[in-house]
């Protein structure tokens, strides 16, 4: 089993990864953000949508919105939330490597991180041929990721971040020259410590632009923020944004 098929992970690491501060501070991202201004009844799929931080803030902005994720877990925890905003919203439970709707959506995200998951670099460049397939002519793609760069500025000791009843100790490991990440976990609650393992590949903005363009995606833009911000050395993620050609 592959980490990000395990949802116990996702259960365990929970209040770490998607805390109601992470879900509130993207709810204020997606209302303001020119990245995310679509034209009103825009097709969007959220593309590992996971406990759907982003799924009731897109439909509130007028948009017609699809959740994919693998985990059974997080999609329940996504349901429960659109049910008790009485947002509209599909869910599907699906793996982002074979999930493909033709033509189908106008917009594809995939935030938090949610690419590179796959051993196999190839497994993470058919993710953005799946895509591209289901855009229609003229949609648009936008990744958003922690860049190689950004990293690469802060990566350093071992962060502690503090829960309710527990704490989580992580600590990064760079693979494969600067190829890939690991990142440990260890949750500590009553006296119990639960520990985990995640991989991903790392990417550059030049590496990913290479693999959009590669995928078939044009006009293939890079941003440091959901604000249009430059990707520059003042950057706190990489969002790299590409277009489906029209017909």
């Amino acid at each position: 089993m592959h980490w990000y098929e395990d949802d116990g992970f996702w259960s365990d690491f929970f209040e770490t990864m998607f805390s109601e501060r992470r879900r509130a501070e993207t709810a204020v991202v997606v209302a303001r953000s020119p990245l995310l201004a679509f034209p009103a009844g825009s097709r969007v799929l959220d593309l590992c949508c996971g406990p759907g931080l982003y799924l009731v803030p897109l439909v509130r902005r007028g948009y017609t919105v699809t959740g994919v994720d693998l985990s059974a877990e997080l999609l329940k925890r996504a349901r429960a939330v659109c049910e008790d905003a009485a947002a509209d919203v599909r869910l599907i439970r699906a793996d982002m490597l074979t999930h493909v709707e033709p033509e189908s959506y106008d917009v594809v995200l995939n935030v938090f991180t949610s690419f590179g998951y796959f051993d196999d670099a190839r497994d993470n460049a058919q993710v953005l041929r799946n895509a591209h397939d289901s855009l229609v002519p003229g949609g648009q793609l936008l990744i958003d990721v922690m860049g190689k760069e950004v990293l690469a500025g802060w990566i350093g000791r071992p962060q502690v971040v503090e829960l309710d009843s527990a704490y989580v100790v992580q600590r990064d490991t760079v693979l494969d020259d600067w190829t890939r990440l690991r990142t440990d976990w260890t949750l500590v609650r009553d006296g119990v410590a639960r520990e985990a393992s995640i991989t991903s590949f790392l990417y550059s903005a030049a590496e990913l632009r290479t693999l959009f363009e590669d995928a078939g995606f044009t006009g293939v833009e890079c941003f440091g923020g959901f604000e249009e911000e430059p990707y520059d050395q003042h950057a706190r993620r990489l969002i790299v944004r590409g277009t489906k050609p029209g017909r």
